[in-house]
């Protein structure tokens, strides 16, 4: 299932299923994630972490995200 939305200013969209996966973030239900601010990537996972480059607001929500979905 695909969830996409926007918090605290970045935009984010994420795939996630009902049961964790070696392809999840830390093995969790999230297998694709996107983060963006102002319509620049900064945190992208496709089945593994392909880039970070979160400041501190952009780490939180990222943990938001990972305790909503994963």
């Amino acid at each position: 299932m695909w969830t996409e939305g926007m918090m605290d200013g970045y935009e984010y969209w994420v795939k996630h299923y009902e049961e964790g996966s070696s392809y999840g973030i830390d093995e969790g239900r999230i297998s694709k994630l996107s983060i963006r601010k102002n319509g620049v990537e900064l945190y992208g996972y496709d089945r593994g972490l392909d880039h970070d480059e979160l400041d501190a607001d952009g780490k939180a929500v990222y943990a938001k995200l990972l305790k909503m979905f994963n």
